[in-house]
């Protein structure tokens, strides 16, 4: 996994680059999402690589359906020749390590932060506001909120923002309490 990060570092930086200086962020970001799906689709895995399909064809496949995407429309050309770039390297198979790549330098380009809040409850649109605004004031960038609800956390919640953990539930209030009596 990270000798894949590793050798996505500099596709991604390329694309973040290209992207960056023709004021196109969002069309790559959502061409890349789109190829990264085309990638991972079990219908299309299974070819990259394979012998018996013409690479051609495959970059075409995954380009017809990366760039169908409306939002992707400005990348136009470029998309189809950094997709062709990626195959005469044999680098199809990075297309998720690339966009997540991809995703994380434009955050940081736009000061932006991508935060999961598990609750064990769906939360009102005050409890997310107030959420937001702790989170952006915490972390000194605009929140960007992705809600889930897990009601095996018992109460309370839990954040991930990349490295940063933050379990206040009542699950894992237990679980500290538990380990802390059988020390």
């Amino acid at each position: 996994m990270a000798e894949a990060a590793t050798a996505a570092r500099p596709y991604a930086r390329a694309a973040f680059e290209y992207a960056l200086a023709g004021k196109v962020l969002g069309a790559w970001s959502s061409f890349l999402q789109s190829a990264r799906l085309a990638v991972l689709d079990e219908r299309v895995a299974p070819l990259i690589g394979n012998p018996h399909v013409a690479m051609r064809e495959l970059v075409e496949l995954i380009g017809a359906v990366s760039l169908a995407a409306p939002a992707a429309a400005a990348v136009g050309e470029h998309g189809g020749n950094f997709l062709q770039l990626l195959a005469a390297n044999g680098r199809l198979r990075l297309l998720p390590q690339i966009a997540e790549q991809f995703e994380l330098l434009r955050a940081e380009q736009e000061n932006t932060v991508d935060v999961e809040l598990v609750s064990a409850v769906p939360l009102s649109v005050e409890q997310q506001q107030r959420f937001t605004a702790a989170l952006t004031k915490r972390l000194a960038r605009t929140v960007r909120l992705h809600l889930s609800v897990d009601p095996s956390l018992l109460g309370g919640a839990v954040v991930r923002a990349g490295d940063l953990v933050i379990d206040g539930s009542l699950r894992g209030r237990v679980a500290r309490l538990s380990s802390a009596i059988a020390r």
